[in-house]
């Protein structure tokens, strides 16, 4: 059975528009038109941009330039996230080669617990 969109109605700026989307999105619709409206409301509040088509332009590119943002914090410093998972998986490779090896020891001899990797100085 095929599903419809579903319409949903959202309010910004006191303007009602219908949008059509699935169903298990409409609460992710919903908080983002919140979003949209809240960010509108104070950039009209400001009294710096007049006109509707103007704030909602403002609006946007906020919440871009915030988009934009997060994105380069969770890259980190060294570029492609996939190239510091490449690097931390080799880090471990190599720990768990050595642990087979016995280059590691627990640290009370009669326990039978494996040794303990310290990563406290690393971060993803």
């Amino acid at each position: 059975m095929i599903e419809e969109p579903l319409q949903v109605s959202i309010k910004i700026l006191e303007k009602e528009y219908r949008i059509a989307c699935e169903y298990h999105e409409q609460d992710d619709l919903r908080a983002s038109a919140r979003l949209l409206d809240s960010r509108m409301r104070e950039i009209r509040q400001s009294g710096r941009v007049i006109g509707t088509d103007r704030i909602a332009v403002m609006a946007a590119l906020n919440i871009a330039h915030d988009l934009i943002q997060l994105q380069r914090s969770r890259v980190g410093s060294d570029g492609e996230p996939g190239n510091r998972l490449r690097q931390l998986q080799e880090r471990i490779n190599a720990a768990l080669s050595a642990d087979r090896e016995g280059v590691f020891e627990p640290a009370d001899e009669g326990s039978d617990d494996p040794p303990q990797l310290d990563a406290s100085d690393e971060r993803v």
